[in-house]
């Protein structure tokens, strides 16, 4: 296997017009919407039905120690607290409209909590850790191990007013222009997901206020930490570069890598970086037929979007982090049956 510097980038420089080819050779399928409507709405019964069996096994294998005997007695139990935010969540609710739902459902219950409480839902140690083991028992019950993955990042307002994409680009131009930015509070956060391609279930997730990259590398610690083995990923070009090959075979040993080198790449780097550049030459229309099935993660936030909406409505870091890890797990709450 041999492959130098100048085949690379030559191909590079002539890569605009052979993805304009290939996409000439591969047009989008139309969708047949009557099937899809009728998977959709089959999906989300399935989701529905298995979210309370799922969190009550999520719950009872863990064994919660409370040092503290001090304050106020929690009103809902913890699989209760669980099951409250994922309602909340996907129903699309404020806190303060989640607590007066509460108090109409306190007419067959007796549960009475004020927004305030609701909100600390989103820091309570207790759900998090069943959120996550929850996250754990989805994989498994899906039986995902061995991944073909894929990666991409998006972002959420956080407030109703501000829309991802249009604040995202406004910040983009003020770069370009060489614009001072001013420190104002941000609008938006970064988030980062990897897809399983085949079951199109999330493998691991992340967020962050600084940089995309900085939410990738939570969502490749969370999909590391829940056992997970990818033997291929493909990424968005941010990500060509040997220092995250190399992160990522010392996270995840021997895998393939499908990205698109930049236009100053070289030989340089790993032997997973030399080979994915050598596929890359020898068959370049193949390499964009693997490589462009990363769509799957853009049409996975689309989705995303429109069922649980664009904007996470928390303020503290840990608290938007448990609302982006909600939209995980109704994301594969549905990819589950």
């Amino acid at each position: 296997m041999k492959v130098n510097t100048k085949e690379v980038r030559d191909v590079v420089s002539m890569l605009d017009d052979i993805v304009k080819e290939y996409k000439e050779e591969h047009p989008s399928q139309k969708r047949d919407w009557r099937t899809y409507e009728q998977r959709v709405a089959e999906r989300l019964k399935t989701a529905f039905r298995e979210l309370k069996p799922l969190v009550h096994e999520a719950v009872s294998s863990i064994n919660f120690v409370h040092g503290e005997t001090r304050g106020v007695k929690p009103v809902l139990t913890v699989e209760q607290r669980v099951l409250a935010l994922l309602i909340k969540h996907i129903i699309g609710k404020s806190n303060r409209n989640m607590a007066a739902m509460f108090a109409v459902f306190s007419l067959l219950s007796d549960i009475d909590v004020s927004y305030k409480t609701v909100e600390r839902f989103y820091s309570d140690p207790e759900v998090i850790i069943v959120l996550h083991n929850l996250h754990i028992l989805l994989l498994k019950k899906k039986g995902i191990k061995d991944v073909d993955g894929s990666g991409d990042g998006t972002g959420y307002g956080l407030s109703i007013k501000v829309h991802y994409a249009s604040a995202a680009q406004k910040l983009k131009d003020k770069i370009k222009t060489g614009e001072e930015q001013e420190h104002k509070k941000l609008l938006f956060i970064y988030s980062f997901a990897l897809l399983d391609l085949k079951s199109r279930m999330y493998i691991g997730t992340g967020t962050s206020f600084k940089s995309e990259k900085e939410a990738y590398a939570s969502a490749i610690a969370m999909a590391k930490t829940a056992g997970i083995n990818v033997t291929s990923l493909r990424l968005d070009r941010y990500f060509s570069n040997q220092s995250d090959v190399e992160k990522l075979v010392a996270n995840f040993g021997k895998l393939d890598l499908y990205l698109i080198p930049k236009s100053n790449a070289t030989v340089e780097g790993p032997w997973q970086w030399k080979r994915m550049l050598f596929r890359f030459i020898s068959d370049v229309k193949k390499y964009l037929e693997d490589y462009y099935q990363r769509n799957q993660s853009e049409s996975c936030f689309a989705e995303d979007k429109r069922r649980t909406g664009w904007k996470l409505g928390q303020k503290r870091p840990d608290r938007i982090d448990t609302a982006n890890f909600l939209t995980t797990i109704w994301h594969n709450l549905y990819w589950l049956g």
